[in-house]
């Protein structure tokens, strides 16, 4: 099976009016538009499980949909009543936030909050009671299927829900304890008794240097309260061996990937019986589910030997399921436009993609702090330092909101004190627009599409799609609307949603913004102009998309292929003709952009 007839085959599927279920397989990774959604937060379909079969208060339930760190309600059943809703979006995968059976509370007293966003695992297996069942996840997989959507689960490795105890800190967090000072072959620190004689370390991964490896007391002592003792599914996870049990990470050097993670329990990826374990536990998933990708939560707290096998024998599980284009993208955090830490991860641990922090970080200082435009220039020049160069650097997921870090129009309001809503809305306009149009694949934050801007980070950021009894999400100013999260939003004629529904067509209608090559033509120093050209990979025609980051119209010369003769307007006003060979003049309103599209054979 030929790129070529791939390619052709991607852009069949996309023309017609509604996916066919026998063609969506065939998409390439860049050919998606990936819509992410915690299940909690979005629909309550089965109010019966809104307490996953458990009985008592909040503390014993989880339940608490009048507090922002508690569930909410949000089902399997109501995703699937709301698929509609996402596929007229243009959606056309759906990345799951994890769906498996979690702790349903922990914290220090007074400090608790509950499992709701589903990273404090106890069972990889199965599905969280308060989400629903297997059946209900294989009839959301397929339902999503029959529309032509994908879907991608989120998976974690690094960590379990908190567990394991240590007794010099039971009830305070633990500062790490490295093999340094605290060895895997003494007891309690350099002075302590011989234990694990022959053990060579961590780095020697194979089974019969880990058989060696029996007491975990090396750093800590460590416990297990006893109604605790089998809470973990597969029943492997239950045995402290496989963990580092060292406290908690510093999040700098060998700490990142051996402690403890905000106080979850921290597996040892190292070990050979943990790596099998992982390839067993999400390779059923492929294989009962029939899943097409996995986003990797905290993959850069794994140790790189870990992805460099978990990967292939995730590809293979996929292939062998009749899944040749499985997507699997990790979660590397980088505050800033840090595209040489997001590079390392994809050619020392081989992922084969990564989330597009530094795009994140580059278009809010484009768009909210007056930065210029050469900061994208800059960020695009790095793409050769994915493993794979450009050609990967079309595969990174690119956003502009997410769960953990925030919403765009948080940050618009935060960092543009006293510029009115109006045009905070054109601004996360435009910056759906460089998500959906630049290279890279766009995924939309559940919300975003409603004007959801939040109040900050983590669960400020986790607001309910379906009317919400929080206070503190219903006292938020929505963009582009009267309506609040106390009402259901699931508006389809709400700007943003109809925004981001145009930018979709778009780009299911272009080969050349899906997986076109893209050359930057024009940048600025100071907000302003942002062209670049996109290539069709067939008709090898450019699209020029020039962005105007200005609060002024801007009339400028764009730098285009010499060769190139006659445009037409894809969006916005667009010239019929170069100005000169090599030169096409554009009008930009401010905050705007423009489409244009080569009509002649280049």
């Amino acid at each position: 099976m030929t790129t070529r007839w791939l390619l052709t085959l991607g852009l069949l599927a996309f023309a017609a009016q509604a996916a066919d279920s026998g063609d969506f397989r065939a998409r390439l990774p860049q050919d998606e538009i990936v819509y992410f959604l915690l299940p909690d937060r979005f629909e309550n379909g089965d109010p019966s499980n809104d307490r996953g079969g458990l009985r008592g208060d909040r503390l014993k339930t989880g339940f608490d949909p009048s507090h922002k760190g508690f569930y909410h309600g949000g089902d399997l059943k109501g995703l699937i009543a709301r698929l509609d809703y996402i596929e007229q979006l243009g959606a056309t995968a759906i990345w799951l936030g994890p769906i498996y059976k979690n702790k349903p509370v922990q914290g220090p007293p007074g400090n608790e909050s509950a499992g709701y966003h589903g990273y404090w695992i106890t069972d990889f297996t199965r599905v969280d009671p308060h989400f629903g069942t297997q059946k209900e996840m294989k009839a959301f997989v397929d339902a999503a299927h029959a529309r032509g959507m994908k879907v991608y689960l989120d998976i974690i490795t690094n960590h379990t829900a908190d567990v394991i105890s240590y007794r010099q800190c039971a009830a305070s967090a633990c500062v790490y304890r490295s093999p340094a000072d605290y060895p895997y072959s003494r007891a309690g620190g350099t002075d302590g008794s011989p234990i694990n004689e022959g053990f060579l370390g961590e780095r020697v991964q194979t089974e019969a240097n880990f058989a060696r490896l029996s007491r975990v007391d090396y750093a800590y002592d460590v416990f297990v309260r006893p109604h605790e003792a089998k809470v973990k599914v597969p029943e492997w996870l239950n045995d402290p061996v496989y963990y580092h049990n060292r406290g908690e990470t510093t999040f700098s050097g060998e700490s990142a990937t051996m402690g403890d993670f905000v106080g979850l329990d921290d597996v040892m990826t190292e070990h050979p019986r943990v790596l099998q374990g992982f390839i067993d536990i999400y390779g059923k998933w492929i294989d009962e589910f029939g899943v097409d990708g996995f986003r990797i939560d905290t993959a850069k707290h794994v140790n790189p030997e870990f992805w460099q096998a978990f990967v292939p024998a995730m590809q293979a599980r996929a292939r062998a399921r009749g899944i040749d284009n499985f997507h699997i993208f990790g979660e590397v955090f980088v505050s800033n436009a840090d595209v040489a830490m997001l590079a390392r991860h994809t050619r020392v641990d081989r992922l084969p993609s990564v989330l597009d922090f530094a795009f994140r970080a580059t278009v809010i200082d484009t768009l909210t702090q007056g930065a210029g435009s050469d900061k994208l220039t800059t960020l695009f020049s790095s793409d050769v330092l994915y493993e794979g160069g450009e050609v990967t650097a079309l595969q990174l997921p690119t956003f502009i909101s997410n769960h953990d870090v925030g919403r765009f129009a948080h940050y618009a309001r935060v960092n543009l004190p006293g510029v009115s809503d109006a045009e905070v809305l054109q601004r996360t306009m435009l910056a759906h627009a460089m998500m959906f149009l630049l290279r890279g694949v766009p995924v939309i934050y559940s919300g975003d599409e409603q004007g959801f801007a939040g109040d900050g980070t983590d669960q400020d950021a986790r607001e309910d799609m379906f009317p919400s009894q929080v206070a503190v999400y219903n006292d938020n100013v929505l963009l582009g609307t009267q309506a609040a999260t106390a009402q259901s939003n699931f508006d389809r004629n709400h700007p943003l949603y109809r925004t981001i529904q145009e930018l979709a067509a778009l780009r299911k209608q272009h080969a050349a913004l899906r997986q076109g090559k893209q050359i930057v033509r024009n940048y600025a120093e100071k907000p302003g102009l942002f062209a670049v050209s996109r290539i069709d990979p067939q008709t090898q025609r450019e699209i020029v998309i020039a962005f105007n980051t200005s609060t002024q119209p801007l009339l400028a010369n764009v730098e285009i292929d010499v060769r190139t003769r006659a445009f037409t307007s894809l969006k916005g006003a667009c010239g019929p003709q170069p100005s000169a060979p090599g030169s096409y003049r554009v009008m930009i309103e401010p905050l705007s952009y423009v489409v244009c599209a080569a009509q002649d054979a280049t």
